[in-house]
């Protein structure tokens, strides 16, 4: 039986956490309804295939899970709204994991307004409303059972990453106030970072800088988030909320 359906945004690689995500939580039971934005892959220039959206939800169809893909930039304030509503559309929508992101490297003295506007838009607005909107349309057998969870995906990055690492901070606030804020209706919120994993973006020396500075001794795989992001969707995970969880095999204590 479906545990229900889970919105996760961000899953346009194969490469990407996003899509570990969704596998596992097909494994574990869920329906799926998974969001991506290939102009922003293709903008950004990590290795993808045109097809890896409709692959990934193939893989989790395979699992058993009812999986829709729906294509839509969460920089429109439209989006946000309409991605709830859709995933939602059986009314059994008890959980989202905000995976997805705009990350583009830029520091105090070289970020435009337009990439500054663009990262605020992503990675801090689009969480709020898709948050906002999920607490609005969250059955009520959901609140009652305490079963409502939101799980976000931020970062430690700043110096150099301007816009992106403060829009994560930003996230990282909005999803501790939601834990506040929401918790009468039966949610559970909190933020994932999972330290240094390659998706792509890493060359040999971001490789060995990071396995060197994480003491479990190697970088971190999309399985690791997934496997707390589980955990978190469990009933088991219930009694954790309101927390910035580091899973990223110790890197932040030697940084």
């Amino acid at each position: 039986m479906s545990r229900g359906t889970v919105l996760i945004t961000g899953v346009g690689r194969r490469r990407g956490i996003a899509a570990g995500l969704a596998v596992a939580l097909a494994a574990a039971g869920w329906d799926l309804t998974l969001n991506h934005w290939l102009p922003y892959d293709e903008r950004v220039g990590l290795g993808h295939g045109h097809d890896d959206p409709s692959d990934i939800a193939q893989e989790c169809r395979a699992l058993g899970a009812e999986t829709a893909v729906v294509s839509a930039d969460l920089a429109d304030v439209t989006v946000p709204d309409d991605l709830i509503r859709r995933a939602n559309h059986r009314g059994d929508l008890t959980a989202i994991v905000l995976a997805h992101t705009e990350g583009v490297n830029s520091g105090i003295l070289d970020t435009t307004i337009d990439s500054w506007d663009r990262h605020y838009a992503v990675n801090a607005r689009a969480n709020w409303l898709l948050i906002k909107a999920f607490a609005q349309q969250l059955p009520s057998a959901v609140r009652d059972a305490e079963a409502g969870r939101i799980v976000a995906l931020t970062s430690d990055h700043s110096a150099y990453n301007l816009p992106y690492g403060t829009s994560k901070g930003a996230l990282d606030r909005l999803v501790v106030a939601a834990a506040i804020e929401l918790a009468d209706r039966g949610i559970r919120a909190n933020c994932i970072n999972p330290g240094p994993i390659d998706t792509g973006w890493m060359d040999d020396e971001i490789r060995r800088h990071g396995i060197a500075q994480t003491p479990a001794g190697r970088l971190g795989t999309p399985k690791d988030t997934a496997d707390l992001v589980t955990f978190l969707l469990s009933p088991s995970g219930g009694w954790i909320t309101g927390q910035v969880l580091y899973s990223s095999g110790g890197f932040h204590t030697s940084t």
